[in-house]
């Protein structure tokens, strides 16, 4: 096989890993910056609780794709600033962001995280690399349930139509 054997890790990136391994690491800097002023405006123990979660796996993903890049000789990106504490109360009503507006939020960013990591895991030849990417696909599925469950018990889940009564069927 040639340069595709022995150690992965000695294996060269191909451009759709290089983009996924960046894209992430960018991706997970903002997922910190977003959830740290989302800490700032959530006031259920709930949800802050998870949003830290999400903010220290954010913070993994970014070491361990920096690590990929660097070892692989690329530049990542700047990382933003830490987002100070601001008390609840100091924030204008009209300009926070409510309990359920956050909650739904960490859903999408979960849901999407989830295609992404699928889409990433598929492409990659690399096994540590598709490896990487099925870890943070597993993380972010259990991180999905946790969601679901804290928005169906909070009475924050808005459901789509759903099919109480089946129309007759007409033959």
């Amino acid at each position: 096989m040639g340069i595709l054997n022995g150690n992965p890790k000695d294996e060269p990136l191909h451009y759709g890993e290089i983009f996924s391994v960046w894209s992430g690491s960018v991706v997970a800097r903002g997922a910190v910056s977003c959830y740290q002023a989302f800490l700032n405006h959530a006031g259920d123990k709930d949800l802050k609780k998870i949003l830290n979660d999400l903010i220290d796996q954010a913070k993994l993903e970014i070491k361990e794709f920096d690590k990929i890049l660097t070892e692989n000789g690329f530049a990542p990106a700047p990382i933003m600033p830490e987002r100070p504490p601001v008390k609840l109360e100091d924030i204008p009503a009209g300009a926070r962001f409510t309990d359920p507006e956050i909650a739904a939020k960490i859903s999408a960013d979960v849901a999407i995280g989830l295609v992404a990591c699928s889409q990433a895991m598929g492409q990659s030849i690399r096994v540590d690399v598709g490896a990487l990417f099925a870890k943070y696909h597993l993380t972010m599925a259990a991180f999905g349930a946790k969601i679901l469950e804290l928005n169906k018990e909070k009475g924050w889940l808005i459901p789509p139509p759903l099919q109480v009564k089946r129309p007759d069927s007409k033959e």
